[in-house]
């Protein structure tokens, strides 16, 4: 089973480079049994009253909006001391992370167990995602680095299953698709209400009284969801039961600017090629003009009244 797992990442990965245009080296084409559920542990924090990341900074990497660490009692441990401080915060798994090409000359980086045996679709994502971080790296910008990543593993799954998954693969990714975008729908809703709550001039105390009556919404739509349309599906139970401003926080870098990435790739008429180089020249501006760019992206994006 194992073996069949890996020559299908190998196929993935071949895809990746001759169909997407990401890069030919030697990442995903070792494999590592970690002998644990995950690669790290990431630790995310919020101000209590603001959905705005606290930040730690790297020598590499920036300033990203989450701190990983390879033992999860040292996470846990972080997390207390924010919790002291008054910090809404998540300790989560991450089933693998990028190197961002820097150490392919020590092998790239790994299939790992936390994913190998995902269904093919998920699969396909982490491996376009993690080298979209190889190809684009912008220091200090989490949101549009994870942005344009995923905006990358969308595309290029979808190609993927037209071109070589089964209808059982794609039906499967179907599913888990369509739960993805209801999860993100609620995300989005409760994250545009708990801004508007945070920025209103309202007492700290009423505040945060509407604050609870936000996640609390949000906890029983879920349960809605899973009762009903998700037939069951507990995947997200974690998720929502550990929910705050943290965990929306480090969603909105992961989702904020995919619908702008996505808009270029269909003014790049579907060209990868193209795609990657739009990234690029946004990625040598400075912050706010690349912001203001990918705004207007994203209006073009939206569907008009």
């Amino acid at each position: 089973a194992l073996r069949e797992r890996l020559a299908l990442a190998q196929r993935m990965r071949d895809f990746a480079v001759t169909e997407l245009g990401l890069p030919d080296n030697r990442s995903y084409r070792s494999f590592s049994d970690l002998q644990r559920p995950a690669a790290v542990w990431n630790v995310v924090a919020a101000p209590a009253l603001s959905l705005t990341l606290k930040t730690w900074c790297f020598p590499v990497a920036g300033c990203v909006g989450y701190r990983g660490y390879f033992d999860r009692q040292r996470a846990e441990a972080t997390a207390a001391r924010l919790r002291a401080a008054g910090h809404d915060v998540l300790v989560y798994p991450v089933p693998a992370y990028s190197t961002l090409g820097r150490l392919d000359w020590l092998g790239g980086d790994p299939l790992l167990s936390t994913f190998i045996g995902w269904p093919e679709g998920e699969l396909a994502r982490l491996i376009f995602h993690e080298l979209a971080h190889q190809l684009v790296w912008v220091r200090d910008d989490m949101t549009f680095n994870e942005s344009y990543a995923t905006a990358v593993e969308r595309l290029g799954v979808q190609r993927w299953l037209a071109a070589h998954a089964s209808a059982a693969a794609r039906d499967e990714y179907a599913r888990i698709e369509g739960r993805r975008a209801q999860f993100l729908a609620l995300v989005r809703a409760a994250r545009g209400e708990l801004e508007a709550v945070y920025a209103s001039d309202r007492p700290e105390d009423e505040r945060r009284a509407a604050k609870a009556r936000v996640f609390e919404q949000l906890r029983a739509e879920h349960r809605r969801l899973r009762a009903g349309e998700w037939a069951g599906f507990a995947g997200r139970d974690a998720w929502f039961e550990h929910a705050n401003n943290a965990a929306l926080g480090v969603l909105v870098a992961y989702d904020e600017w995919v619908p702008a990435f996505e808009r270029i790739y269909r003014r790049c008429d579907g060209s990868f090629g193209c795609l990657h180089a739009e990234a690029r020249r946004l990625a040598a501006l400075p912050e706010a003009e690349r912001h203001a760019r990918l705004r207007a992206a994203e209006r073009e994006a939206a569907p008009q009244p």
